[in-house]
């Protein structure tokens, strides 16, 4: 009996794990300086991570702690924080089809990042319904795992790492908006999308420039969602579904 024939097929949940991998690229350098800003927002390290830890929400805690720093009311902080994760409300219904049923996927949507849907959006479908709640566990935790890591090392040795690389100081700061900038780019791709876009991105840097960073969030997104919505495709020009 050769060896290929007595070795066991590998569990799902390392499966997933070692396919979001890739994931820890943009979750540790994005995690990192979250932690940074944080300490240097006033946190502590331990409530940092905390935050990290509960919220897990990416761009929700950068603005979670700017407007906390900065002595935003609290209904205003806890508005804006789940007006941005509003996009949940898409992405689970999107997932439900392939959601096996389990007592443990409640909990697991804890995990739900963009990018781990992304990646489960894709790979779920593909595999048997036996498992799916094991790859999913694997690759979720492993991404909530960096990201708390990236936090950790962040708040701890942010000093030092700026103090061992000045530069740091003035990068870091820029990888949720490149992060970000990564996703949007590419949606660049016909007339609808970039008017919709610029309009956002125009009126949200107009809004900065006026002082009103708060107000200019959900107003742009909402600019830009209507301006999606009003601009009408043209099937002689839309190339195939670009739009």
């Amino acid at each position: 009996m050769s060896l290929q024939a007595t070795s066991s097929p590998p569990r799902p949940w390392l499966t997933g794990l070692r396919e979001a991998i890739p994931l820890l690229g943009g979750y540790v350098p994005v995690a990192i300086s979250f932690g940074l800003i944080a300490v240097q927002a006033g946190f502590s390290a331990w409530e940092a991570v905390v935050i990290s830890t509960l919220v897990y929400a990416g761009a929700s805690q950068f603005l979670f702690v700017g407007m906390v720093a900065g002595g935003a009311p609290l209904w205003l902080v806890v508005a804006m924080t789940l007006l941005i994760n509003l996009r949940h409300v898409v992405y689970a219904p999107n997932l439900a089809p392939w959601v096996t049923t389990s007592r443990w996927w409640p909990w697991l949507m804890h995990g739900l990042t963009d990018q781990v849907f992304a990646l489960a959006h894709h790979r779920l479908p593909q595999l048997p319904e036996a498992q799916r709640l094991g790859w999913f566990t694997g690759a979720a935790l492993l991404a909530w795992a960096s990201w708390i890591g990236g936090t950790a090392l962040g708040a701890v040795a942010g000093d030092w790492l700026i103090g061992g690389w000045p530069l740091l100081g003035e990068v870091m700061p820029f990888a949720l908006p490149a992060l970000f900038l990564v996703l949007v780019v590419p949606r660049f791709t016909s007339r609808r999308w970039s008017l919709a876009l610029g309009t956002s991105i125009g009126l949200a840097m107009l809004c900065t420039l006026a002082g009103l960073t708060n107000l200019g969030i959900p107003l742009a997104a909402a600019c830009g969602a209507l301006c999606f919505y009003l601009v009408k495709v043209d099937p002689r020009t839309s190339g195939g579904g670009h739009e």
